[in-house]
């Protein structure tokens, strides 16, 4: 059901936690199955130095939690703001039809941050 990489991700995440000021944080959530990821990031120089994620979901928000922020590390605004689902669910070797939504959680996580401005 899950690819190997996604696995490894849930099983290893990358990243957990939150980042102190000046690191900003997003909230975002999926109201139809009730995931939310927390996400905070440190941006230096126009670029995202630090990325960290806090998940409560199913086990393929858990993984796309910690693929996201590996992806989004070095990244600046334009990069960022082209991030698709596509790209995370490549990140995570697949997803199947009812775990998609792990990646849109990760996308609507990306485009609250850049409506923040900090980035």
């Amino acid at each position: 059901m899950y690819s190997e990489r996604l696995i490894e991700h849930f099983r290893n995440p990358r990243n957990t936690g939150e980042l102190n000021s000046p690191g900003v944080t997003v909230e975002v959530s999926n109201p139809a199955c009730g995931d939310i990821l927390r996400l905070s990031v440190l941006v230096q120089g126009g670029r995202i130095a630090d990325a960290r994620y806090r998940t409560r979901g199913c086990t393929a928000s858990i993984a796309a939690g910690s693929a996201l922020t590996e992806w989004l590390i070095g990244k600046g605004r334009t990069e960022a703001g082209a991030l698709t689902t596509a790209d995370i669910e490549a990140s995570l070797g697949g997803l199947s039809g009812e775990s998609r939504h792990a990646a849109v959680l990760c996308v609507d996580a990306v485009r609250a941050l850049l409506k923040t401005g900090s980035l």
